[in-house]
Order: C-alpha cells, then structure tokens, then sequence
C-alpha cells in the first residue's frame, strides 16, 4: 500500500499574532462574559421584586468593592463586545478589509470601549 502525504494546515508557528486575532478572541470572550453580567442584571431586578429587604441586600453586596470591580468589568465587555459588533458590520460591508485599515479599526474599538466604560462610570456611578 502506499503511503499518501498530505499537506498540513498553517499552523499558529506560521502566523504572526496580530492585534486583530486577539480582539477576535476578546470579543468570544466577552460574549461568554456578558451571560454572567445578565446574571448579575436578572439577581438586582429579582431582589428588586422581592421587596425592600433582598434589594438592600443585593444593593449592599453590589457596593462592595470586588463587586463593583465585577460591574465595572462588565460595563466594559458590553461596550467592547458591542463595537466589536459594529466593527463587523463595517466589514461585512466590505470596508476596512486591508490589514492596516484591520488594525486601525481594532485600535479605534479598544479605545472606544475603554472610554465609553469610563464615561458611563463616571456620569452614572461616580457622579451621583
């Protein structure tokens, strides 16, 4: 019988790791991320349901600050995973396809996504 050679698949020692693979990456994660932020969202409205006893409670526990570190986490996994959403739009519509133009508008979504997190803390958390 004879031996039959394949070709192999590119692997990742043939690929130089960009921004772009990476924030594809972050994007499935932060997706996964928001399951447990919804979480978080449904235990606040179901306190909120119960009465004034749970909903101080869970309010407190919310204020705690590895809590807060949570929230804020998640603040800014729906930002990023929504630009990511939107950085993908713009693809499908066949712009910004060019690996400079690929990593500019990577670049644009991780600024955005840090800054929109900090606005929306500092205007409804921070300020109030």
């Amino acid at each position: 019988m004879a031996t039959r050679f394949r070709p192999l698949s590119p692997h990742l020692q043939v690929y130089r790791f960009t921004l772009t693979m990476t924030m594809s990456i972050v994007h499935r994660g932060t997706g996964v991320a928001l399951y447990f932020g919804t979480l978080l969202i449904v235990l606040w409205l179901g306190a909120a349901a119960l009465g004034e006893a749970p909903f101080a409670l869970v309010n407190r526990v919310l204020s705690w600050w590895p809590a807060q570190a949570i929230l804020f986490l998640a603040t800014w996994a729906l930002f990023h995973h929504m630009l990511g959403g939107v950085r993908h739009f713009v693809w499908d519509s066949v712009r910004a396809l060019e690996p400079a133009s690929r990593e500019w508008i990577v670049r644009i979504q991780l600024i955005g996504s840090v800054l929109l997190t900090l606005a929306a803390w500092v205007l409804l958390v921070w300020l109030k």
